[in-house]
């Protein structure tokens, strides 16, 4: 399982307070996506580009793609 973090969001230059909002529009625990990250497959559910680009980006810095 590949953990998108905050990290992966800042590497990609998202704003914290945009995924900050997304998070509370998809029933995202915020503070637990800060400490633990969330599963890159989640993301990709949800059907946003962004969050689709950030679980791309987890994959290829964890070489699972």
């Amino acid at each position: 399982m590949i953990m998108v973090t905050i990290t992966d969001l800042r590497e990609l230059d998202y704003c914290t307070r945009g995924a900050r909002a997304w998070c509370a529009r998809m029933g995202i625990d915020w503070p637990g996506f800060l400490r633990d990250g969330i599963d890159a497959d989640l993301l990709d559910a949800s059907g946003d580009a962004m969050a689709i680009k950030a679980a791309q980006h987890a994959r290829i810095k964890h070489g699972q793609q």
